[in-house]
């Protein structure tokens, strides 16, 4: 995240660094190009980061990547936003994920219009023509949610079950 941030800011690009509180002594490592936002948790970074973005691009990364990349996917299947959602595709590191979710597109557990939220490709240049082609695909069934209706599901939500299938 520093070596693309130091890049946008030397390209005279706006840089906002949204960091929770609890790391922000941890995270930092030097000087910070561009604004910086601290934030209570992960959840307000989250929500912060996508509230200011245009477009979400994942990097090849780890675990909290394809945290961050799934919850900005199901936001936008259920209506909170409509921004495209991005892999920068290098080397296909993200192919085994792609044939995951067309696999679940095929299995009924993915719409085809929430299989368009995400475009890929494998060069930065042609990954930023795709995200500024971008045309949201709406899914007549899905939920209009809105960044408030979320937090308001959240803060009132204390004895919520979590489970991973349908």
């Amino acid at each position: 995240m520093g070596l693309v941030s130091r890049a946008v800011h030397s390209g005279r690009g706006h840089v906002l660094g949204i960091v929770p509180k609890a790391v922000l002594p941890r995270e930092l490592i030097g000087d910070t190009p561009g604004e910086l936002k601290d934030v209570s948790g992960m959840h307000q970074r989250k929500a912060e980061m996508a509230r200011n973005s245009d477009a979400f691009i994942a990097l090849p990364g780890g675990h909290g990547t394809l945290e961050e990349l799934l919850e900005v996917i199901t936001w936008a299947q259920l209506g909170i936003h409509s921004k495209p959602v991005g892999l920068l595709n290098v080397d296909g590191y993200y192919d085994s994920l792609l044939s995951f979710v067309d696999k679940a597109v095929e299995e009924g557990f993915v719409t085809p219009a929430a299989r368009h939220i995400v475009v890929a490709a494998r060069t930065p240049h042609d990954l930023l023509a795709m995200l500024e082609d971008y045309v949201p695909v709406h899914d007549a069934a899905s939920p209009k949610l809105t960044w408030e209706t979320m937090e308001q599901i959240k803060a009132s939500d204390t004895n919520n079950i979590s489970y991973f299938s349908r």
